[in-house]
């Protein structure tokens, strides 16, 4: 959708700066911008790639230095450029068709208004499902799920019994929910599988990303709270409960029956012990590894993890270790080369005839 530069900044609500009658077919980032697009700039530091970039135009924060080239200045550069990118590239509208006929729906299953039920999509017995939730193809929604009102389950998602999902809750494809815990004991030299007697419940306006497991409890509940956006390939294991509004990035494992606060931050690839309770608005750096309890408001760090500043200078000796090695051996052969001027002085007998 082909526009103006003066276009665009009505659109967005900015500040245009330069020529309104610049055309524009297209938006994309700095790196890849061509003649005829708009790009966008949230830091000075992009100045110099700004210059250097072949963009039309730019969309960008008030303390950005253009060098001249034409731009939109905004207070919040992001959800202006994401509004260019819709007028450029305008989402597909879906066609609602309701319940299809090729997917298979059980009699005793209860789906309100406004439900859409992809093909090859399999509900089970006494299911619910709220008003104007989409269920993708290849879905299967096994007994006793209840679904609210809003939500998207993309395609292949699986939901076990009894998993109960809240309203608006966005399900990526190929997430498997309520899958039984890894829960074993011994008997007789055999693993046994522990009891899997509960389930699943996931609060409103969650995220669950595409490839993520997050398993049903042994008795009761494995919980996600309100708010929580949890990225893909992430691993939430039997028991735990995940407080409001985490941030759970890509690959986090989290083990058996831990806890956390509300607003904690896992970056990507964090292994947490089970049994362990991570509390309000805590941070825990990427690859860390999760070990003990961790106090509210904390930033950690490290596999051990620990508060991020011992971790840091954890780091900065490590890095220092072959420089103190070199040093080490050289003070060993200064050692030594004073060990035989002494002996030397003594007429080459041992210290002790000397004495």
């Amino acid at each position: 959708m082909p526009t103006t530069l003066g276009e665009l900044a009505r659109l967005v609500g900015g500040d245009l700066r330069g020529d309104a009658r610049i055309p524009l077919t297209g938006a994309a980032t700095i790196d890849v911008a061509r003649s005829g697009e708009v790009t966008l700039a949230d830091n000075p530091a992009r100045a110099r790639a700004i210059n250097a970039c072949l963009a039309s135009a730019v969309i960008a924060s008030p303390n950005v230095d253009c060098g001249g080239k034409p731009s939109v200045v905004v207070a919040d550069v992001h959800a202006a450029f994401a509004t260019a990118v819709r007028h450029f590239r305008p989402s597909r509208v879906s066609v609602r068709f309701g319940i299809s006929p090729q997917a298979l729906v059980s009699s005793s299953a209860r789906l309100a208004s406004h439900v859409e039920v992809h093909p090859g999509a399999t509900i089970g017995d006494d299911v619910d499902i709220g008003a104007h939730t989409t269920i993708h193809s290849g879905v299967r929604i096994m007994a006793g799920c209840t679904i609210g009102s809003g939500v998207t389950i993309f395609p292949n998602a699986v939901l076990y019994e009894e998993t109960h999902v809240g309203d608006r809750v966005v399900i990526h494809a190929g997430a498997v929910i309520g899958a039984y815990g890894f829960g074993y004991r011994q008997v007789d030299g055999r693993h046994q599988l522990s009891a899997q007697l509960g389930n699943v419940k996931i609060a409103a306006d969650v995220e669950i990303g595409a490839a993520t497991t997050i398993d049903r409890g042994t008795y009761g509940p494995t919980v996600i709270g309100e708010g929580t956006k949890i990225d893909n390939l992430v691993m939430v294991a039997h028991n735990c409960r995940i407080g409001r509004h985490n941030l759970i990035c890509s690959q986090v494992g989290i083990a058996g029956s831990t806890t956390t606060g509300d607003y904690v931050v896992m970056a990507g690839q964090v292994g947490v012990r089970d049994h362990v309770h991570i509390g309000d608005r805590s941070v825990i750096g990427s690859k860390a590894g999760v070990s003990n309890d961790v106090e509210a408001g904390v930033e950690m760090l490290g596999a051990p993890a620990v508060p991020i500043r011992q971790a840091k200078l954890q780091m900065v000796a490590v890095a220092k270790l072959p420089e103190m090695r070199r040093q080490f051996r050289i003070l060993q052969r200064q050692l030594e080369e004073l060990r035989g001027e002494a002996n030397d002085a003594d007429g080459g007998l041992p210290s002790e005839q000397a004495a």
